[in-house]
């Protein structure tokens, strides 16, 4: 079972070729994005149905056809808008992958330093988009033998697809962007203390504290930028742990509740069954025949 937490510090791909591919459908472990950062960009193509993913402080609702850019060290997480939403996208490392060439090496330098910022949500409607993005995906798909050339060309045409067409943005003003990051640290204590203790019994008053803020601030503060309140998220990452757990365990439906977090069996399963729409058996069953 693979649970790499909220900071994903970890190889990307090969070490000469840093980039992974992943399907999501309403069958992945993970269908729902819990929030999460790593310091790869991201390029999410929506397949099919919709995706409403938060962004920091800004949400960004894609349909399909429609791609959605994240720049490293951005926390991300959302959820599908229906269960026939189907999405892909692929974590590279932009730094070892693009940034080798002397022709192109001052845009790209802005776009790693944040000085320019590709827009977070790029629409269908945009001409000529959507072949370019259907190709990189199913090359990476594919990995058919020279894939990593036509990937790493792919991705040097998606940049200067950006450019050329000006979907970026100059970063705001230094002050700002410092005010930004401040709450951007407090809501990954946040996460980072979630993520380390969701087994454990967790109070609103020990998130408030891990932000250093009063409950009822912090209450606002996380509501405002996650849309959800801090109980309701807790309780969705324990089940989101549960489904890994179900999908790559043999443990009992009891034993992977108590390890969640949820003393109570019943609530768990009720919980399980409001959030999943299915209980946690037939998702266990559900997983193990789609393997």
């Amino acid at each position: 079972m693979k649970h790499d937490g909220y900071n994903e510090f970890r190889q990307r791909g090969r070490f000469d070729f840093p980039i992974e591919f992943h399907h999501v459908d309403q069958h992945h472990p993970r269908f729902y994005m819990p929030y999460h950062w790593h310091m790869e960009y991201e390029i999410d193509l929506i397949v099919q149905g919709s995706l409403t993913l938060t962004l920091n402080e800004s949400q960004v609702h894609a349909e399909a056809g429609d791609i959605i850019f994240i720049r490293d060290g951005v926390v991300h997480g959302g959820h599908p808008d229906s269960a026939d939403t189907i999405y892909d996208c692929i974590v590279f490392d932009m730094k070892k992958m693009l940034a080798g060439s002397h022709t192109f090496q001052a845009q790209i330098e802005d776009v790693l330093k944040h000085i320019t910022l590709i827009n977070k949500h790029i629409s269908a409607a945009t001409p000529d988009i959507t072949p370019l993005m259907q190709q990189l995906f199913r090359s990476m798909k594919a990995g058919s033998p020279g894939y990593e050339l036509v990937v790493t060309g792919l991705l040097y045409a998606f940049l200067g697809f950006i450019f050329q067409h000006g979907l970026y943005h100059e970063a705001a003003a230094l002050a700002l962007r410092e005010h930004r990051r401040k709450r951007i640290t407090q809501l990954k204590q946040i996460f980072q203390l979630i993520d380390s203790r969701y087994q454990q019994p967790l109070s609103l008053a020990d998130l408030a504290q891990a932000a250093n803020l009063s409950p009822n601030y912090f209450c606002r503060f996380f509501q405002k930028l996650t849309h959800h309140s801090p109980i309701d998220y807790l309780n969705r990452y324990r089940i989101e742990m549960a489904c890994l757990k179900l999908a790559h365990t043999n443990d009992s439906i009891t034993e992977i509740a108590l390890s969640c977090g949820f003393n109570d069996v019943s609530y768990f399963i009720k919980l399980f069954h409001r959030y999943k729409e299915t209980s946690p058996r037939k998702y266990k069953q559900l997983m193990k025949e789609s393997k």
